[in-house]
């Protein structure tokens, strides 16, 4: 049985590009453009993943989180990209996020849409040969302002359990 969206294609459509868009203005670091796309009370989240044996009631740590923000505090994490005092991103990273899979059904409220994606993070840094990837499943509330598209909510689950990277300063 096919289960398709009951969301209008052309919303479809403006919500994939707009989340392009959202992971260009990652990778070409225009940090405070990105922050543009949150909407004022978002809620960034980034649980840690556990590893447990067999048939654990969970994977994703209840209460430990990578990431647990808001736009207060993305604006900081900006901001201090922007000073010489990040140092865990000098030389800075260069990111590309593949975002796929995106699937977008109507929220709860009018105007919001809950969109799940995959999304395929590359990193390279300096001249390193071996570059970091991560991948993380997501699940954004998207809601339509008179402004645009904005995200009220981002729920990002990373696969790996451990992560190859010598620190995780990227945004998800």
């Amino acid at each position: 049985m096919t289960v398709l969206s009951a969301v209008d294609r052309t919303v479809q459509q403006d919500i994939q590009e707009f989340m392009f868009r959202e992971a260009l203005a990652l990778d070409e670091r225009r940090f405070r453009d990105w922050l543009e796309f949150l909407s004022e009370d978002i809620t960034y989240d980034v649980p840690l993943r556990v590893v447990r044996e067999g048939l654990a009631e969970w994977e994703l740590s209840p209460n430990g989180r990578i990431f647990q923000d808001n736009k207060q505090t993305l604006e900081v994490r900006v901001r201090r990209l922007e000073t010489d005092f990040a140092w865990a991103e000098q030389p800075p990273s260069r990111t590309r996020h593949y975002v796929t899979n995106v699937l977008i059904d109507a929220g709860e409220q009018n105007g919001e849409y809950e969109v799940s994606s995959y999304c395929l993070i590359y990193r390279s840094r300096g001249d390193s040969i071996e570059p970091n990837f991560v991948s993380v499943f997501r699940k954004d509330l998207v809601r339509k302002t008179p402004h645009g598209y904005e995200i009220a909510r981002r729920w990002a689950a990373i696969d790996q359990a451990v992560i190859n990277a010598h620190n995780l300063s990227i945004f998800i």
